[in-house]
């Protein structure tokens, strides 16, 4: 038995619309309390309703590898994520998180943020899990 979901699914059928986000200028601090806070490994960054950057464990890491935990959010994301629209299938969305090195997709329709995938998210079936965990 397979523990994914399908390949050919929508993405709009497995993102998250619960969505995390945050202003660029706000501290690094405060983006890594939000994170762990929702036990998240991303933050989408917004300037209003425009997605312009998102910020990953990954990047709050390479702060402390850096010896600081200080800075805005702005210095340390990624700007101008990849994204994929709400019609993206699952498998596309993972070929682009596994080329691409990352874990995370924004969803954008028509340039509007409507929600997050995961590679978690693509590999959790909605409501079975094995026997036993």
């Amino acid at each position: 038995m397979s523990y994914q979901r399908p390949r050919e699914d929508s993405v709009s059928n497995t993102m998250a619309t619960r969505l995390l986000t945050i202003g660029p200028s706000e501290a690094l601090q405060e983006a890594a309390h939000q994170m762990a806070d929702r036990r998240v490994g991303a933050i989408l960054v917004t300037d209003g309703d425009h997605l312009i950057g998102i910020l990953t464990e990954r990047d709050v890491l390479r702060a402390v590898g850096r010896g600081t935990i200080e800075g805005t959010v702005e210095q340390w994301m990624t700007r101008d994520p990849i994204t994929v629209g709400p019609d993206a299938t699952n498998g596309e969305a993972a070929m682009m998180m596994i080329h691409g090195g990352f874990r995370h997709v924004p969803i954008c329709d028509h340039g509007n943020l409507i929600g997050i995938v995961s590679i978690r998210d693509l590999l959790t079936l909605p409501n079975e899990s094995p026997k036993g965990v």
